[in-house]
């Protein structure tokens, strides 16, 4: 195909500002499903955390058809925590939709890749989307996109985007609101004309920039990557760049896919432009480059920010280990780690003193949950630790430095008060406040990474599920001082045993519980929340005595509160430095890092 026919687009947005559903309407109007063809919602999310939770965690490609045009569509995720995701398909493409929700206008996420895209040069197209809401107000968030734009720096040639109104759910744009549009056809035809063909980096050289892994049962691990320069052909020798600058020795390329629609085609070769997956690089790894053997051109290597989380994997020790896990050995949770890494540039595994168990690093609290919840899920047994914020010395005065984060918190205007006050407590900083009169406010404050860890439950248990928080890595700062932790100890079970009804009803009134009656224990596993600030040793496994003596009051049922049910997040959020998670396939267990009472240290 001619390289002049070919559009690469990126769609980025903040998490929930409908970038999945408008693939979905730019697949069905360009005719890739068939008439008859039964399709799913969101198709794009193809993975099962995805479609659970309704947030894309993995960027994926597709590409559809429009006229004489292929157009080459990456869909990338929205949260601040797969960051990593957004810095490496930006390489591949060559202007994006930057899709923005009519309700509630630029959220942190829009300026992060935003700010990535502008960075490199890259021409854009505003989208504001979900114009049927009855909150919607397009004019001012119109408004919006051309402050941030301007924040950020852009030049004259960007600020002069092309803007369009969009209904993603119903595959409707328009480029005036009072236009009566009832298909993308103004999309479509907005992506021909803004976004630039591909152009050849060079002539003399092939220059193939690896920007995903995947695999295929059948042919093994695909390089997917968009081409520079050059043409690529089946069978055709090719030499890897390495990260460190070294060269792999030449190899056949076993098979060569293109994309079409949903689909991967095989073809005999491609050209510059084209988005393609490799087959035969085993070795290859996101960010190097496949280039000819006998003049290697390698394009720099993709930088990805700094993580600012981090987690101890280890392997399990409780009581209950090896039960219900099918790997639970250090050497199987290291290879499952080092299998992420090839795909997951934002994170990074170090070695630890202990050799059970391995320092795993990420940009938040979700990106770490979802990698263990996608372990948990493959048989994977393991002990994760509370996460802490990543540090670092100044170079030059030595001053130790924290993560920075921009929070931006919208809220109904009677929660202010409370929203301000736990901010404070967490060394928070408002920067920014801004009531449209519209009955919500949204507050931005600077606050340090380990103020917020925890802090998304305690936050919408405070603005009884009204609010929204919105976190972005901004900076890193000096060290902000001490910070109260949780204000709460835990009830701790003393022995090892099955829970009853007659043990837990007794215990209910000394604060929340996490267990249901006939749930089997150890000594050391954290059964609820105590309402004061020291932990509790207490017995969940006591039986009532059975004597000929009745009273009235001994046949009453006995009734216990519903449990509070710790799903991973949860868990995250709840546990103290003295604490740790038990991972398992079937269960989420809280435990004491040191099981034995009469070893812990007193509080």
């Amino acid at each position: 195909m001619n390289n002049a026919q070919i559009r690469n687009i990126a769609i980025i947005a903040h998490v929930d500002h409908g970038k999945t559903t408008l693939v979905d309407a730019m697949l069905q109007q360009s005719g890739t499903h068939r008439e008859n063809e039964a399709v799913v919602e969101r198709v794009m999310d193809s993975m099962d955390l995805e479609r659970e939770r309704g947030i894309t965690i993995m960027a994926k490609n597709t590409s559809v058809r429009y006229g004489d045009y292929k157009i080459n569509i990456v869909d990338t995720p929205g949260h601040a925590d797969f960051g990593g995701e957004v810095e490496r398909v930006l390489k591949m493409v060559d202007g994006i939709i930057l899709l923005v929700d009519a309700a509630e206008g630029c959220l942190p996420q829009t300026r992060f890749v935003l700010r990535k895209a502008l960075e490199l040069d890259l021409p854009a197209i505003a989208c504001v989307n979900k114009i049927d809401r009855q909150d919607a107000r397009p004019d001012e968030v119109v408004n919006e996109i051309y402050d941030l734009f301007i924040d950020l720096g852009a030049n004259e040639e960007q600020i002069e985007f092309p803007i369009l109104y969009s209904i993603s759910r119903d595959g409707v744009a328009k480029k005036d609101l009072a236009d009566e549009s009832k298909t993308l056809k103004p999309l479509f035809d907005q992506i021909i004309e803004t976004i630039p063909a591909p152009k050849p980096l060079r002539d003399d050289s092939l220059q193939l920039l690896v920007a995903n892994i995947d695999y295929n049962p059948f042919v093994g691990r695909l390089a997917i990557g968009r081409i520079f320069s050059g043409k690529i052909a089946k069978n055709q020798e090719v030499v890897v760049s390495k990260r460190d600058s070294s060269l792999s020795r030449p190899r056949g390329v076993k098979e060569l896919f293109a994309f079409e629609g949903l689909e991967r085609v095989a073809v005999a070769e491609a050209g510059v432009g084209e988005i393609v997956a490799l087959a035969g690089f085993d070795d290859v790894e996101i960010g190097e480059t496949i280039t000819l053997p006998d003049n290697p051109k390698p394009l720099a290597v993709i930088a990805v920010d700094e993580p600012t989380i981090s987690m101890i994997f280890g392997v399990n020790t409780s009581p209950f280990s090896g039960l219900e896990g099918k790997f639970v050995t250090s050497r199987q949770i290291k290879e499952r780690l080092d299998r992420e890494l090839l795909g997951n540039v934002a994170l990074r595994v170090t070695e630890t003193d202990a050799a059970e168990q391995f320092k795993v690093s990420g940009r938040g609290e979700l990106q770490l949950a979802i990698l263990i919840e996608m372990m948990r899920r493959e048989g994977y047994e393991l002990q994760v630790s509370k996460p802490e914020v990543v540090t670092r010395r100044d170079e030059a005065t030595g001053e130790l430095l924290e993560p920075i984060e921009l929070v931006v918190i919208d809220v109904p205007e009677e929660f202010i008060g409370v929203v301000t006050e736990a901010m404070g407590r967490r060394k928070g900083q408002m920067m920014k406040m801004i009531n449209n009169g519209s009955g919500r406010v949204r507050l931005e404050f600077e606050t340090p990474s380990r103020g917020l860890i925890g802090f998304r439950g305690e936050f919408l248990t405070e603005t009884k599920g009204t609010g929204l928080l919105n976190t972005l890595f901004l900076r890193f700062d000096k060290w902000q001082g001490e910070m109260r932790s949780r204000q709460t100890g835990s009830l701790v079970a003393d022995r090892m045993g099955e829970t009853n009804t007659y043990a837990l009803y007794n215990l209910q009134e000394r604060g929340t519980l996490f267990v249901k009656p006939q749930v089997k224990v150890y000594e050391g596993m954290i059964i609820g929340e105590n309402a004061r600030s020291v932990d509790l040793d207490v017995n969940a496994i006591k039986e009532k005595k059975l004597s000929n003596m009745r009273t009235t009051s001994a046949d009453e049922a006995m009734r216990l509160v519903p449990v509070r049910e710790m799903s991973l997040e949860r868990a995250l959020e709840f546990i103290a430095d003295d604490e740790l998670i038990e991972v398992t396939p079937k269960t989420i267990r809280l435990r004491k890092r040191v099981l034995k009472s009469n070893e812990r240290p007193k509080k």
